[in-house]
């Protein structure tokens, strides 16, 4: 059986709100329904508060399952009322253990982990039920036992005290003990089964009263209810309770045991409201006979009557209360009501009063805006024209470009034609000229992008063999896969198919994929194109692929935005071309597309539409003479590239090698490393420098740095602009390191800005050279920054031994020779020193000390050691009182003769000499 009481509250009520678990399962049904009774009574006075009610109906293992159930359901408090001690000891002690208190009703458990017991003392109840018996019958007499459930406690306690009262009266004597389980049918059964051994009886005592009640309908069925007395205990008010049997003399007296269901909701109430209770609290019990029956009677009908109008009243009150709750929320919704409508109607108000302001500055604003329009149509005009007029200068300043172009390109071709040119002027001249294309072919993209961005390039297309025209477009670049050794292969799948296409747009496409193609593909590598065909789709497609560095996943989604320039080392370019390649195809109604992986290589493809694509209006028919396309003498036609597309588009991949001249003199006093990614610059940089300096060279910022740790070189000239790294950070990291920091560093770049120069200084940039630059003047940058270092040389090596030295150019120069000065010096007794002892000490290789050593003070190390050993030993010298070997110990030498022998070689005097000649001079 379940069920959930929640008693009525009101909005405001505030008391706390509680959950409480109520797990019965022992006692009859009026039991039960006495319990309830008594805690709603309770309850009453605690409104809000949820009763969740169980019962197991005399089955232990259902009440534990309910229990738990009751734990998992957060209440605050489980009240229990235990069928059997055992099998409910174990739950109890997990609720206590969890933090729930628990109150025990009626009877206990077998352990003491409970927080309150409320119930009778029922050994003391069976004691009193025999004394009360043995003084209402003088005689002697024999008893008929009838006892409850077997094995619970209040069964057992009620037996020891009962039998040991009735033991003090030898007159007495228990003749029969039966079972009847709390319960009449029980009890009945049990009679009925020793039906004949009940007479001679003279009393009946039953441990409850409808056990006393199923004895007395045996006896009665037997005739035999006149001759025995029948005690209960329990004395339950209402019909069939023990109160009634005694007034209709159906029971001698019954005992009134409370069910203590109100005393268990009261405790539960202190102890969740950490009020002041008691853990035990035993409940009175009452003799109910004849004496006092009729009292009692009337007692528990007046209580019943005066709980029924407690209800009355409770209930009506609890319908006043909704009354007033609905009423009251009523008067809110109307204030509310009220000042809603009082809110409304001022914004309104001041609602129509702005739109009257509103419309007038909106009046103002339209006519103001019209003034505008006006004038922005007027400016757009202006515009129009100023664009135009724009284009048409930049047209022309392109131009004017292109003609100072012609007239270094032409005299070039002509200078180079010549057989008799020197060696080492034909490769500055093929230099020029390589920069002079690549000027143009800038200029031809710039061109290009911008007749593009206004709309301007119109195709002018016809119908065209698709794979002769890439094939004569690929042959300009067999000569440069046979200087790169590059297996370059053309496939074509579709025969003689013939596709509408602009020549002179399309070979710009393709000359920009295969001269990309070539340049980020290394010696022995691969470069592919196929030409197939999607029927499916309509499409004849062009791929180029390649094996080259490839691009990251990052790339390939940004390859063709414009401006946009990937990462990859060594190789840099406008980010001009591939977003050309991209417009110029979708005016084809073609599209193109990259697939790439790092290191991996690349592969493009062209999609261009089969059959004739819908023109606009301004672009030429399909039959107009189209330029660039020359007629063989079969009548078919021929694409022949153009010198000048050759020469733009393979100009960046054809490299170009530096030869140094011969030298005589192979030995030089400084060493330069040069890090610039632009192959040509630093080709030329190495080939000026070459004869004066040791050459060094890197392409980007990490092997620049490294090589400045493994060579130490003089002088290191770097551009800003590199891949990954720049030169700015190159420098910050070169000047803050202990092996490099001395290093003097020129800086190279483009960038002229006042804020770039002014940042290179502040990271202590020796020289900041803007490109493009005077060879002459760089140059003697360089021997103004070599010379210095010299003179810093000079100053530390002056006078030795010397102090600590504190002019030098960097902090970190000044730590490094402070620091090797005081390793020296704090050595010259030690015999065992050694260079490696102040690798050690200060954390850098045996070379770069050398280096490093040599470039500061132009000292060898041992050198160094040695001279100060020695200007140390002269100044011991002075001292009388020490001897000659003393001093030589003391400056780290074991042998004296060895000492003298040094001594004398550096100062052409022995140490006698030299302290005789000291002395003299006093």
């Amino acid at each position: 059986m379940v069920f959930c009481l929640l008693t009525a509250c009101s909005g405001s009520d505030r008391e706390q709100k509680f959950r409480i678990g109520f797990a019965q399962c022992t006692g009859t049904e009026n039991w039960k329904r006495a319990t309830r009774e008594g805690m709603q009574r309770e309850l009453s006075l605690h409104p809000g508060t949820e009763l969740i009610y169980r019962s197991a109906n005399d089955n232990s293992e259902l009440q534990v399952k309910q229990i738990k159930e009751l734990l998992n359901d957060n209440i605050d408090i489980l009240l229990v009322s235990p069928n059997e001690a055992a099998p409910l000891t174990s739950v109890v002690k997990e609720a206590y253990n969890r933090g729930i208190p628990v109150v025990v009703i009626d009877r206990k458990t077998n352990s003491d982990l409970y927080t309150a017991f409320i119930g009778i003392n029922n050994y003391e109840l069976g004691k009193q039920a025999g004394e009360y018996v043995a003084h209402v019958l003088h005689d002697s007499a024999s008893i008929i036992e009838v006892m409850g459930l077997q094995g619970s406690t209040p069964t057992s306690d009620r037996q020891r005290g009962f039998e040991e009262s009735i033991a003090r009266y030898p007159h007495m004597r228990i003749k029969q003990r039966l079972y009847g389980a709390w319960l009449q049918d029980k009890s009945t059964a049990a009679f009925l089964g020793i039906k004949e051994k009940l007479s001679p009886t003279d009393v009946v005592c039953a441990q409850n009263d409808p056990m006393a009640v199923g004895a007395y309908e045996v006896y009665k069925s037997l005739g035999m209810e006149k001759s025995v007395k029948f005690f209960g205990i329990d004395g339950l008010p209402g019909p069939d309770g023990g109160i009634q049997l005694v007034g209709d003399k159906i029971l001698q007296a019954t005992f009134l045991t409370p069910t203590g269901g109100e005393e268990a909701i009261a405790t539960a109430f202190n102890i969740l409201e950490k009020q002041p209770f008691h853990k035990e609290n035993i409940l009175p019990t009452v003799v109910i006979d004849s004496t006092n029956v009729r009292i009692m009677k009337l007692q528990t009908d007046r209580l019943n009557a005066q709980t029924s109008d407690i209800e009355k009243q409770y209930n009506l009150l609890q319908e006043q209360r909704r009354i007033y709750h609905n009423q009251r929320n009523l008067l809110y919704i109307a204030i509310t009501a009220l000042v809603a409508a009082l809110v409304l109607g001022s914004i309104v108000f001041f609602a129509l009063r702005k739109n009257r302001i509103i419309n007038r500055q909106l009046a103002g604003q339209n006519e103001e805006i019209l003034t505008q329009r006006n004038q922005l149509i007027e400016m757009t005009a202006k515009a129009n024209e100023a664009t135009d007029a724009k284009f048409n200068f930049f047209t022309n300043i392109s131009h004017e470009l292109r003609t100072p172009l012609t007239l270094i390109l032409g005299p070039l071709e002509d200078s180079l034609a010549s057989p008799k040119l020197h060696f080492t002027i034909r490769h500055n001249l093929e230099l020029v000229q390589k920069n002079a294309l690549r000027l143009l072919r800038l200029i031809n993209q710039l061109m290009d992008f911008r007749k593009i961005e206004l709309n301007k390039m119109k195709l002018v297309i016809s119908e065209n063999p698709i794979s002769e025209f890439v094939l004569e477009i690929a042959n300009a670049f067999q000569e440069v896969a046979h200087r790169k050794s590059i297996s370059f292969n053309i496939t074509s799948k579709v025969g003689d198919l013939r596709v509408w296409f602009d020549v002179n747009i399309l070979d710009k496409v393709l000359f920009n994929l295969l001269s990309n193609a070539f340049k980020f593909t290394s010696e022995n590598g691969t470069i592919n194109v196929l030409i197939d065909k999607d029927a499916a789709a309509g499409r004849v497609l062009v791929m180029i692929q390649d094996t080259g560095v490839g691009m990251t996943p990052d790339e390939v989604d940004h390859a063709f935005e414009l401006f946009y320039q990937g990462h990859t080392k060594g190789f840099k370019g406008t980010g001009l071309g591939l977003s050309l390649a991209k417009e110029m195809i979708h005016l084809h109604q073609g599209s193109i597309t990259v697939e790439s992986a790092k290191w991996k290589g690349s592969t493009f493809t062209l999609s261009l539409p089969l059959g004739q694509p819908r023109l606009s209006e301004d672009e030429p028919a399909a039959n107009s003479e189209i330029p660039g396309i020359a007629e063989t003498a079969a009548g078919k036609p021929s694409f022949i590239p153009t010198y000048e597309d050759i020469k733009v588009y393979t100009s960046d991949i054809q490299p170009i090698s530096f030869q140094d001249e011969a030298v005589v003199n192979s030995h030089k006093d400084y060493s330069v490393l040069i890090i610039e990614d632009n192959d040509d610059l630093r080709g030329f940089l190495k080939k000026r420098l070459g004869c004066q300096y040791e050459m060094h060279e890197a392409a980007d910022a990490v092997r620049g740095i490294a090589m400045a740790y493994d060579l130490v070189p003089d002088l290191i000239i770097s551009d800003i602009i590199l891949p990954g790294d720049d030169g700015l950070h190159l420098m910050e990291v070169l000047k803050q390191d202990l092996r490099t920091s001395h290093i003097p560093i020129i800086l190279l770049t483009a960038k002229g800005a006042m804020e770039d120069q002014i940042k290179g200084i502040k990271l202590k940039a020796d020289a900041f050279i803007v490109k493009p630059f005077n060879l002459e003047y760089l140059e003697e940058t360089i021997k103004n920054l070599l010379n210095n270092r010299s003179v810093l040389r000079e100053h530390y090596t002056s006078e030795l031994p010397t102090e600590s030295r504190t002019n030098a150019s960097t902090k970190v120069t000044r730590k490094f020779i402070n620091e090797f000065i005081a390793i020296v010096e704090n050595n010259i007794p030690n015999e065992d020193f050694s260079v490696e002892d102040i690798c050690r000490e200060i954390g850098i290789s045996r070379v770069q000390l050398y280096r490093k050593v040599k470039a500061l003070i132009g000292y060898n190390v041992n050198d160094y050691i040695s001279t100060v050993r020695l200007q140390k030993a002269k100044y011991l010298l002075a001292d009388p009182q020490l001897t000659i070997a003393d001093v030589a110990f003391k400056v780290g030498y074991s042998s004296q003769a060895y000492f003298s022998t040094v001594f004398k070689s550096k100062f052409n005097l022995t140490p006698t000499e030299y302290r005789e000649k000291k002395k003299g001079r006093r």
